[in-house]
């Protein structure tokens, strides 16, 4: 016997308490006979100033989600996700790939991180080396993304932080805000587009915007769902949701040995 709405398969995500838009974004993209199943890292939604604010923010994050990740494994999940951007690019690659395998070692599951799913998304489109980024975040957190890129090999021309002045405030930035933001950056040439930061929804205006940029415009939260439905096993197409929903049905060939660059 399965699950009768999970019978193909259940999601274990975890997100920020104060995060209110990866959600709703997750179960759009759902596909048909997956199930999401969502537990809070709880946070304080408290006002974010300066970069030593949003450092903070982060050590309350890390001081919350392992008890978060025991709370959602109860149901028994198939699959991990992680609902938020920032700690999955905190200090570079290598750091990224130690939290992917705490993650692994707790859960004993295979697990969708930001970080990686971009990373894995932009081999769908050739060669890319020259990105540009928006964020939600202050300056320290965009220099640990910037790390995280260059750690990869990929070359950062530009990124566009919002300064965001609460965790919960991230979802109130509207799409004339995001547009600006998108052609700001687009100004450095860049040959693809990255959005991180999870409680900033960007999956349509992203997909909007690879119209009329003929590029790759790549959201977070379509990134990360695209690949776990992928790596699990699931290659259902959508449409809506950018390229990678709609065109790419597995993960890249070479994804494997991206490991070992």
């Amino acid at each position: 016997m399965v699950d009768a709405l999970g019978f193909r398969g259940k999601f274990a995500v975890i997100a920020p308490s104060t995060n209110t838009s990866v959600q709703p974004d997750f179960d759009d993209m759902r596909a048909p006979g997956i199930t999401n199943h969502f537990s809070r890292i709880f946070i304080p939604d408290d006002p974010i100033a300066s970069d030593a604010d949003f450092e903070q923010l982060m050590v309350n994050i890390r001081a919350e989600m392992d008890s978060a990740v025991d709370r959602v494994m109860t149901c028994n999940p198939d699959y991990f996700v992680m609902g938020m951007s920032s700690e999955t690019f905190w200090d570079g690659l290598a750091k990224s790939e130690e939290l992917k395998a705490h993650i692994q070692s707790m859960t004993g599951l295979r697990v969708a991180m930001g970080s990686d799913a971009c990373r894995a998304a932009l081999k769908c489109y050739g060669d890319i080396k020259r990105i540009a980024v928006v964020t939600p975040y202050w300056p320290v957190g965009d220099r640990n993304v910037r790390k995280f890129f260059e750690d990869c090999g990929f070359e950062v021309l530009a990124i566009k932080g919002l300064n965001c002045e609460s965790p919960s405030l991230i979802a109130h930035v509207q799409e004339n805000e995001l547009r600006d933001a998108i052609m700001e950056v687009d100004k450095s040439e860049p040959d693809a587009i990255i959005q991180a930061g999870t409680n900033l929804s960007m999956v349509r205006l992203a997909a909007e915007a690879e119209s009329w940029l003929q590029k790759p415009v790549i959201a977070i939260n379509a990134a990360t769902y695209w690949f776990a439905l992928r790596d699990y096993g699931i290659h259902d197409t959508k449409e809506g949701f950018g390229r990678l929903m709609a065109e790419f049905s597995e993960l890249p060939t070479d994804y494997a040995a991206l490991a070992a660059e």
